[in-house]
């Protein structure tokens, strides 16, 4: 039997674990001190009560999976008989994954004869759920752990992702931006906008003057970018900016269709610690990165 696993940060939750046959993988956030696993120490998320928390001044910082964290998730797993496949966010953007592999490979002797199957999204938020979404598609049409993990490898590069945020405090404090620091200066009514690369990390692409100029940008992204994407859809987070992205939803619609099947969801806390409030971002099936 195989078990399938997804992180939080590929902004899956619980409802979504349900509908796909998975299970979630929480990646955590502290707060003044105390550390919180998304969807273990909640079920729901408020996005609306979290974001207005970091208007108010709350600056949350984020860490990675301890060891023994990993394996209370894998080996129950190991120890029934099951191999595990676990679809992730971006290695590249942190730490955790190599806890994660100390943990596995000790499992792995310890459990001889299963296996562990992974493919890495590089990505994070969005352009995770909208390739993963397509994943347990192809899951749920019979194909092998084998062929799966070629399909990841040959498909990561073809989601794309585009947003901007409104506070540059969140993405000053985690470093996790490049190429953001040289438009740090003078940036009032200047929006970044922020792309994921072929290596699975945030760059700052350029700026556009005011919130309207960059939605316009992320629009134009998908247009000159998009391939196929009617028969992907499209997704769109926000860090609790419900309008904007209803305006680009809209916006969409009226260049590639009213039938544009589009998908909007909150942004994940743990994400949303860097980005920080009123962010918004549109994740497609593209010719490249």
């Amino acid at each position: 039997m195989l078990t399938y696993f997804v992180d939080s940060d590929c902004d899956f939750n619980l409802k979504d674990c349900k509908e796909l046959g998975a299970k979630l993988i929480s990646m955590p956030y502290s707060i003044d001190g105390k550390t919180v696993y998304p969807y273990e120490d909640f079920e729901e998320f408020d996005s609306k009560a979290f974001y207005d928390g970091l208007r108010g001044g709350i600056l949350p910082t984020t860490s990675a999976i301890p060891e023994d964290k990993y394996m209370k998730y894998f080996e129950p797993e190991f120890a029934a008989g099951n191999d595990i496949f676990y679809f992730h966010f971006s290695e590249a953007m942190t730490m955790t994954f190599g806890n994660m592999r100390k943990v596995v490979d000790e499992l792995l002797t310890k459990y001889p004869g299963r296996k562990f199957y992974e493919i890495d999204s590089k990505g994070i938020t969005i352009i995770s759920y909208l390739m993963g979404r397509d994943f347990f598609g192809l899951v749920r049409e019979g194909k092998t752990p084998e062929q799966l993990v070629e399909w990841g490898k040959a498909e990561a590069g073809h989601y794309a992702q585009y947003f901007f945020a409104d506070d540059l405090r969140f993405f000053r404090r985690s470093g996790r931006v490049g190429g953001l620091a040289a438009t740090m200066g003078g940036l009032i009514g200047l929006r970044p906008i922020i792309s994921m690369d072929e290596a699975g990390k945030m760059n700052s692409i350029g700026t556009e003057k005011g919130r309207m100029k960059a939605m316009n940008r992320l629009v134009s992204e998908v247009l000159e970018k998009g391939d196929e994407v009617k028969a992907h859809g499209v997704v769109i987070g926000h860090t609790d900016s419900p309008e904007v992205a209803g305006q680009i939803a809209d916006m969409l619609r009226e260049k590639l269709g009213a039938d544009l099947e589009i998908t909007i969801i909150p942004t994940n806390p743990t994400a949303g610690s860097h980005c920080g409030p009123n962010g918004v971002g549109v994740a497609f099936h593209s010719k490249c990165r």
